[in-house]
């Protein structure tokens, strides 16, 4: 069940992508793709001190 969901998720989002016009999907990528590396130098730094 869970996967159902998971799938229809997936292309309830991509649907949406796909109407985004591309500067607007491309500044978009580009602030999560920045927030998940600066989560990631986080964590690593956290896990170092600990």
């Amino acid at each position: 069940m869970s996967l159902v969901v998971l799938l229809l998720g997936m292309g309830i989002l991509m649907g949406a992508a796909a109407h985004t016009p591309l500067g607007v999907f491309t500044v978009a990528a580009a602030a999560i793709g920045l927030w998940l590396v600066g989560f990631a130098v986080r964590e690593r730094l956290n896990r170092n001190r600990g």
